[in-house]
């Protein structure tokens, strides 16, 4: 199980010479995800949804609050951690000079899996990415499809229990879009425990077993998609939101 309690991010920045401000990205946060489950993380630009999953993943630490991983702290067991989970974001950059086939290899090579394994896993995300027509092929030459779905391969060769998903679909057509979600809800019949953040609410009701929904760094509201519907008796997660926000 993933644990998020009271968990806040602050940041400090320059507004003019000689003189700082500070504000929270993100403010007392506390959920939990199972085993087994996905759960959407849902806001706007600036609601503090890449910093939140950053935390989660290890890439910051948090200015206030604790993040659990099987009972797990970063603290004490970083390493332990980071071996458990994946994390995907759009601002990690492909090497573009190699092929997919050479980055999974030297990824698995970075998790300290032996070559048969390495090979084995390999040939199973080639086919559940239907990347063959292009292992070999320089990254730079991929589609973005293509290109996203080697970056999400890289992220679980070490075959991880946890899944931070920071954007999967984003900027991907419906072809390419439904196969990253086909392929999560297949992970999540496996028992992996996702975190799925996304600007598509429509996408979020079809793939998310409960959601949370940011703004301005802060929960404005937790529950499964039917749940939020009913109580702000709408019949879509976008106009739950905007009938969440219009007072903030």
């Amino acid at each position: 199980m993933l644990s998020v309690n009271n968990v806040s991010k602050k940041f400090v920045k320059p507004v003019s010479k000689g003189q700082k401000k500070s504000f929270y990205a993100d403010k007392d946060i506390s959920f939990e995800v199972k085993d087994g489950e996905i759960l959407g993380i849902l806001g706007p630009n600036g609601a503090g949804k890449t910093t939140l999953l950053r935390m989660i993943a290890g890439i910051m630490k948090t200015t206030e609050g604790r993040i659990e991983i099987d009972e797990l702290n970063y603290q004490n067991n970083e390493i332990e951690i980071k071996k458990r989970i994946a994390f995907l974001t759009g601002n990690t950059k492909l090497y573009k000079d190699i092929s997919p086939y050479e980055l999974l290899k030297m990824t698995g090579e970075y998790y300290d899996m032996n070559l048969s394994t390495i090979e084995k896993r390999i040939t199973e995300l080639t086919d559940k990415f239907k990347m063959k027509s292009f292992l070999h092929q320089k990254i730079s030459s991929l589609s973005t499809g293509q290109t996203q779905k080697v970056a999400i391969a890289r992220c679980i060769i070490h075959d991880p229990k946890y899944y931070i998903l920071d954007e999967p679909t984003s900027g991907l057509d419906i072809i390419s879009s439904k196969t990253i979600l086909d392929i999560i809800k297949e992970e999540k019949k496996n028992g992996k425990c996702i975190l799925y953040s996304t600007h598509y609410m429509e996408e979020a009701e079809n793939i998310c077993d409960r959601v949370v929904l940011l703004n301005h760094g802060k929960i404005i509201m937790i529950g499964t998609p039917l749940e939020i519907k009913k109580k702000t008796n709408t019949t879509n997660l976008r106009d739950a939101f905007f009938c969440l926000t219009e007072d903030l």
